[in-house]
Formats: C-alpha cells, structure tokens, sequence
C-alpha cells in the first residue's frame, strides 16, 4: 500500500487501470491504454494493475468491475468509471488535470 502511495503523489496525472488478465473488457482496453500513454507523452502516467495480484489495493478501492480506470494527481482520486472507455475520453480526461 506504501508503493500505492508513491504511485499517486505525482504532480502528472496518473491513470489507474484495474484489471484482470481472464476478463474479456479489460483485454480490449489494453490497445486504447497504448494509445492514452503514446498521445500524452511525458504529461500523464498510466499504470495497470492486476487485481489478482493486487487484491488487498482493489478491496481498499472497493473495486468491482472491471476494467476500474481511476485519475489521481497528487494523491487525490479526481475521476473514477468503470467499464470500457475510448482514448479519446481519457486523454481530454487527463488533460483537463496536466
């Protein structure tokens, strides 16, 4: 949980993506998270975790379904969805927060 934290102090946006290597959703987000990561560069960060790996975090978060995107920036959660979602939405997410 200490890491967690380390995750989200940043002053660059962060993009959680919980997710699940069985589940079918999440498996499709995998190429529209390329896209959000390659578009935003150096402005944002965005980091997927495994919630069979992680499952202490994604109780924590109360995470559960899935694929959870969640935006934090400096330690504050500033969006949360869960369900697919285009680059497009996320990046004009993120960049509401750069």
């Amino acid at each position: 949980m200490s890491k967690f934290g380390e995750l989200i102090e940043t002053r660059v946006p962060v993009l959680l993506d919980f997710y699940a290597d069985w589940d079918e959703a999440s498996s499709e987000m995998h190429p529209v998270l390329r896209d959000v990561a390659a578009a935003l560069g150096d402005k944002a960060r965005v980091i997927k975790i495994d919630v069979e790996k992680n499952q202490e975090l994604s109780e924590a978060l109360r995470v559960k379904g899935l694929p959870t995107l969640m935006i934090y920036k400096e330690g504050e959660m500033k969006w949360r969805q869960s369900g697919e979602q285009d680059a497009n939405t996320l990046i004009g997410l993120i960049n509401e927060y750069v």
